[in-house]
Order: C-alpha cells, then structure tokens, then sequence
C-alpha cells in the first residue's frame, strides 16, 4: 500500500450491500473504492458509474489491479469462498460479508488460503463496533454480572413475499446458506457467543411458515447451553409482521442489561459503578431507528465503517483483525447446530467435528 495514494479497495459482488461498503469506504480518510467487479457486466458498469471506479468483467483481471490492496466481498453467502480464495491468492487483504461462508468446510478453507498468503482476513459483524455492543461487552469482561445465567437473542423481524422473490438465491440452501437465522439473525448470534462464551449444547425447532417458494426457515427457535453453564435463547424470524427491533438481553446474579438495535434499553447492577449516569443518559436519549426489522435496505453503514477502519489498523499494525476469520466461523457453526438439532429433535453438541449432513440441504444439492 503505498502512502501517498491511500489505501484502495475493490469491491466483489455490486448488489445492495456494495453501496453500504462504498459509503463506509467513503468515510475514511485516505481509502477509495477503486474498482468494482461483478459477474454480471451491466451490475458493474452501473455501480463503476455511481462510485467513479474502474469496473471489471473478469475478477482475475481486478485482482491483478496494484491500486487494489483491499476487497470486500458481497457476493451470495454460499459464493464468497471463490473470489475470497482468488483475492487472498493474488496478495490482497480480504473482507467477506456475513456469513464468512454457508459450510465449516468453506469457512476453513477461506482461513486457510488467507493464512497461506498471509494476508488480512475480517468477516463482518459490524453489529460488535455499536457502542452499546461495547457497553455490554465492557460490563461482563468486568464481571459485574456476577456469575452469567441468562443470554437472549431476540431478531423478530419481517420480509414480504417480494423481497424472496426478487433473488432467485434467496431463501435457497445451495446460496443463502439456511434463512431467518443465517441471513439475518447471524449478526445477534455473534453478539451473543461473543458476550456469553462459547455454546455447547444445542436443542432446536424451525419451520417454513410464512413464505412461499423458498427452501429455509423464516422462523426458528433454539436453547443454548454456554460453556460457563449459563443458559439461552436464539428467536429468530422473517414473519413476525410487522418487524420488531433485534434485542439482546444478558443476565446474571449481579446484573442485567438489554439492547435493542443500537440502543442500551436496560442496565441494572447491584454495584454502582462510575460509568452507569453515562449510559443511562443515552438511554434515555434513544436514538435507533427501525434498522432492519422490515427494510433490509433501511441499516445504517456506521458499523461497516468502523470495522473497515480496525482492518486497515490490522494491516498496519499487522495484528489480526477484531473480527478475523475463526471469529466469523463461530456464528456459522452454532447455526448449523440449530439446523441439525431441529432436524434431528436431539441435543446437538459443540463444538462440531465437521460440517452436520442436513437432509434438507442435501435435497437441494
């Protein structure tokens, strides 16, 4: 990366989430999205357009661009290993969209090839840079839950018929990965592995119970254990009309928070602590809008931006990322294990030893 023209970006992959990382790129300082690449020419033609860059109709040829230093990788979930493993191939750090892939087995060998070429991997949960998310992390590393019970994930959300319709990879296994959980309750399953610990044990229910014509969940429900002992709950769904904000909820025998969206909505601890007056004055100064809840177009790129800004610091600084590769497998791999316990009606234990056979899955391979 030369100093003196900054830090550039190429984007793989110029669908809706292509302008959240143009306008996340957009806002740091000395980084340009320079070129653009898509597998269908026009998508490209169209975004080059808006974004002022240079669009490609071959990948190979956008990675072989020495003013690329970076891609972002926003293709369908179940096709982010192939441009991930061609970008780190051609010395490029990497960032790939949620889910880092649809299979433990395509997850690992994006981490691998990433490893090899020892370049930068990030996979985004920019859900973990809001500063609520911050809050609550902050307040459990210092143990002012006193020994952790409780964890909850709430994402009740809405998607028309419509919005299924317009993607032919939508709510497919082979692309979209799985549903409700995969697609949009990922970003509050890493919220909550990352504020409880580790899962270990997995029960699960899910159905198809509002949509028409795709293969996944829109609803879905599992209890947790976590390594610690505490126990939880995932809800998650694309047919609660009309689309509620995501909450998180984490209890224990010293104290209680909850976030909703963005916003800290509870916090309250036996002991007092300096801080607590701070976060209580943004409580009450809400500021969340409805997020995703019936508009996937409708979230903000804040959270994009701060991540872009720890990779190109991990680059730097050449550390890993906040959230590197074995951190985005996390939330795949407790999905998975909700897929296979609702599948099978058993407890599905964690950590799994290889990706679980889904019948489901496998009628559409």
């Amino acid at each position: 990366m030369g100093k003196s023209r900054g830090i550039g970006f190429g984007i793989i992959g110029c669908g809706m989430i292509a302008n959240f990382h143009a306008r996340a790129i957009d806002d740091i300082r000395g980084a340009k999205v320079v070129a653009c690449f898509d597998a269908v020419p026009a998508a490209a033609d169209r975004f080059a357009a808006a974004q002022g860059c240079r669009p490609y109709h071959h990948l190979k040829e956008m990675l072989a661009d020495p003013a690329v230093d970076v891609v972002t990788v926003g293709t369908p979930s179940g096709a982010h290993l192939e441009p991930a493993v061609a970008a780190a191939r051609a010395g490029k750090h990497v960032i790939v969209e949620k889910p880092l892939e649809i299979t433990l087995a395509r997850c690992d060998r994006i981490i691998r090839e990433c490893d090899k070429a020892g370049v930068k991997l990030s996979s985004i949960f920019p859900s973990r840079f809001h500063q609520s998310s911050v809050e609550l992390k902050r307040a459990v590393d210092q143990g002012r839950f006193g020994r952790l019970t409780l964890g909850e994930s709430y994402v009740k959300w809405y998607r028309t018929q419509q919005y299924y319709d317009s993607g032919a990879w939508r709510g497919t296994w082979e692309l979209d990965g799985g549903g409700a959980l995969m697609n949009q309750a990922i970003h509050s399953v890493d919220i909550l592995t990352w504020l409880m610990g580790p899962v270990v044990e997995i029960t699960a229910h899910t159905g198809l119970l509002a949509h028409q014509r795709i293969a996944v969940e829109d609803t879905a429900v599992a209890t947790l254990k976590f390594k610690s002992g505490a126990l939880g709950v995932l809800e998650a769904s694309t047919a609660a009309y009309p689309g509620y904000l995501k909450r998180i909820e984490v209890h224990g025998s010293e104290g209680s928070a909850a976030m909703e969206e963005e916003d800290v909505v509870a916090w309250d601890f036996a002991k007092k602590a300096r801080g607590d007056a701070a976060v209580q004055a943004r409580m009450a100064a809400r500021v969340s809008t409805a997020g995703g809840a019936s508009d996937p177009a409708a979230i903000g790129h804040h959270g994009h931006t701060a991540q872009f800004r720890d990779v190109l610091a991990a680059i730097k600084e050449n550390r890993k990322p906040a959230i590197d590769g074995h951190e985005g497998r996390r939330s795949v791999e407790i999905i998975l294990g909700v897929y296979k316990a609702a599948e099978t009606g058993k407890v599905v234990k964690l950590p799994l030893a290889r990706d679980p056979v889904l019948a489901a899955r496998k009628k559409k391979a």
